[in-house]
């Protein structure tokens, strides 16, 4: 039984980049954000990644045994040693995302972990939504409801998160709580680091493009980044969401294009995707806080702020951390799930009411 009151919990994200693992303490009741605390990274190495991009797009029942191990241990690896952590929330890994089909695929068995750090383990966070008809994803807006509270936002203001999907949280600060009407706005805003990344290793071997430096080289193909918002996702009002993959054939629009060139491109189009997410806001946001991988990227921030009437910013401008933020969400929402207030509603994955989604394991219990 969790205690009352102010909770140490830590989060753990594994993203579809497929970089590592991020583990950090959050100090929460599940509602307040009291504070942050310790932080790591455990990087996968290169032949972790590519059994973890071998097992990409496949459901339960298929051979994961190797992508199963590897998620494990790098979990176990990453979250141990951790003073004072009450209780933790895994998010495991994404393979595969369908909502409107077979559903989502979080690989991680939060029994066993639960088990090998000895702490309950909070895990499957998206499958209670996905029954009840939502998009199982983003997840981070009610984290992000409570990160405006915490930074004592006095107007709308947005995140964005730029991992290997895009996601946009839009946030009424002067709401009360994260599920009554108007507070919040959130969906996927089409691919962002993915393509990139993608284009790099296939191309150079090299996991992103550092600094942006590849894309500032080139030229966007206008006729390629045309091409691109006639995906009819763009089209579809929100709620809604993305499998990492959902629009691999972006590559293919880019193929004969030079690597700078490409690189420009494929950073172009994902900047466009936010920019048409932008539209879906309610009134504009006075800031546009920026977390994830694609922070970092110049080009990308830089094309936010020439398009953007309001301020484009890292999260590290009102004190947040942009690597750890996604980490420290599912930590504040395991402490939601263990005390039973909800996690996702209508306006955040189109679930058709509030939901707590989420399984609590204790150690030993299996």
């Amino acid at each position: 039984m969790l205690k009352a009151g102010r909770v140490w919990a830590l989060g753990a994200m594994s993203g579809t980049s497929l970089d590592g693992v991020d583990a950090a303490m959050i100090d929460t009741d599940g509602e307040a954000i009291f504070g942050f605390g310790a932080s790591r990274y455990r990087a996968y190495s290169a032949e972790e990644q590519a059994v973890l991009a071998a097992a990409l797009g496949r459901w339960p029942g298929d051979d994961l045994g190797a992508a199963a191990r590897v998620v494990m241990q790098a979990h176990v690896e990453g979250l141990g040693g951790f003073d004072g952590a009450e209780l933790v929330g895994f998010h495991g890994q994404t393979l595969a995302h369908e909502p409107d089909g077979r559903g989502t695929h979080q690989l991680g068995d939060g029994a066993a972990l639960a088990d090998a750090l000895g702490l309950p383990v909070v895990w499957d966070f998206r499958s209670a939504d996905v029954r009840l008809g939502g998009q199982g994803a983003p997840l981070a807006p009610f984290f992000h409801f409570a990160c405006a509270k915490y930074i004592r936002a006095d107007a709308p203001v947005a995140f964005l998160n730029l991992g290997g999907v895009g996601n946009l949280t839009w946030v009424d600060p002067g709401a009360r709580r994260p599920e009554d009407d108007g507070a919040l706005i959130a969906f996927d805003t089409g691919p962002a680091n993915a393509p990139i990344n993608d284009l790099l290793m296939a191309r150079r071997g090299l996991p992103y493009d550092e600094g942006g430096r590849l894309a500032r080289a080139g030229e966007v193909a206008e006729g390629a980044l045309e091409l691109f918002l006639d995906e009819p996702y763009f089209l579809k009002m929100p709620p809604k969401s993305l499998d990492r993959d959902a629009f691999a054939d972006m590559i293919g629009l880019v193929g004969e294009l030079s690597d700078a060139d490409a690189a420009a491109t494929l950073t172009a189009m994902s900047a466009a995707g936010v920019l048409r997410g932008m539209e879906h806001c309610p009134v504009p946001p006075a800031r546009l806080l920026v977390t994830g991988g694609g922070r970092h990227n110049p080009v990308m921030m830089d094309m936010l702020r020439a398009a953007l009437d309001c301020d484009v910013a890292p999260v590290e401008d009102v004190g947040l951390d942009g690597d750890m933020l996604e980490a420290q969400a599912f930590g504040y929402l395991a402490v939601r799930v263990a005390r039973g207030l909800p996690t996702s509603c209508a306006s955040t994955t189109g679930v058709r009411a509030a939901v707590s989604g989420g399984t609590l394991s204790t150690p030993g219990e299996g």
